[in-house]
């Protein structure tokens, strides 16, 4: 498998705090992986840095072989933790933005997704609920036919009962062959789709294995082991 993206000696720093120290990591296509920490671990950093949101102090990394660009822009679909779209709009109004600035949004994908989440298109944001604009955003994510997709906390802001249809969410609405990072401290959630996993502790990766090799050789599950290296 070819790799998507590669951090080599990574490393950033605010006010001579280290956020992420010396990280190296190859994150192959055709993955499910899961970026596992406590808050403040270093999990958003990394994924505003793969965005461009934030420049390295140190190191580098590479999407698809290109540095955080424009190139990249057209292949990573992102999610951030916080919504960022505008209250005022239509959702069906966001869709056609979204179709006009990305090639790769499939519109009909997306309103699929929204009527099977009852959501009226023609409904503006500033009517719906916190948990129902973070489904829009996710469902504007997903309809793009990216090589990798990077969600910070997709399941975070939302009711237990809406996870199980968001991460069926994500899994039934990407490429085979593209990525998606997950970024959660809710691993219990989450485990049951995920292929490989890192752990990120004080800015430092603690641990990348394999589902499979976790419970192979640890004997254990994501969530046992988490709570056993973060003492949760």
């Amino acid at each position: 498998m070819s790799t998507i993206l590669e951090c080599k000696n990574l490393t950033k720093k605010f006010g001579g705090k280290n956020a992420l120290e010396a990280v190296d990591l190859n994150i192959s296509r055709g993955r499910i992986v899961g970026l596992l920490g406590p808050n403040g671990s270093g999990k958003t950093t990394l994924i505003k840095l793969c965005n461009e949101l934030l420049t390295p102090t140190s190191g580098e990394i590479l999407i698809g072989g290109y540095h955080p660009g424009i190139k990249t822009k057209k292949i990573v679909a992102y999610l951030p933790e916080n919504t960022y779209l505008n209250d005022w709009m239509k959702v069906s109004e966001i869709i056609n933005f979204f179709k006009d600035f990305y090639t790769d949004f499939n519109s009909e994908k997306a309103f699929d997704m929204l009527k099977r989440l009852n959501i009226d298109p023609q409904d503006k944001l500033k009517t719906m609920s916190k948990g129902t604009k973070e489904k829009v955003q996710l469902i504007l994510v997903m309809s793009r036919e990216a090589q990798l997709y990077l969600l910070d906390e997709p399941i975070g802001g939302v009711d237990p009962a809406a996870r199980d249809y968001i991460l069926d969410t994500i899994i039934s609405n990407y490429n085979e062959n593209a990525t998606v990072i997950l970024s959660t401290h809710l691993i219990s959630d989450i485990e049951r789709i995920l292929e490989d996993i890192i752990f990120i502790k004080e800015g430092q990766i603690v641990l990348t294995k394999t589902v499979d090799e976790i419970r192979d050789e640890e004997g254990k599950s994501v969530d046992a082991l988490f709570r056993e290296v973060f003492k949760c």
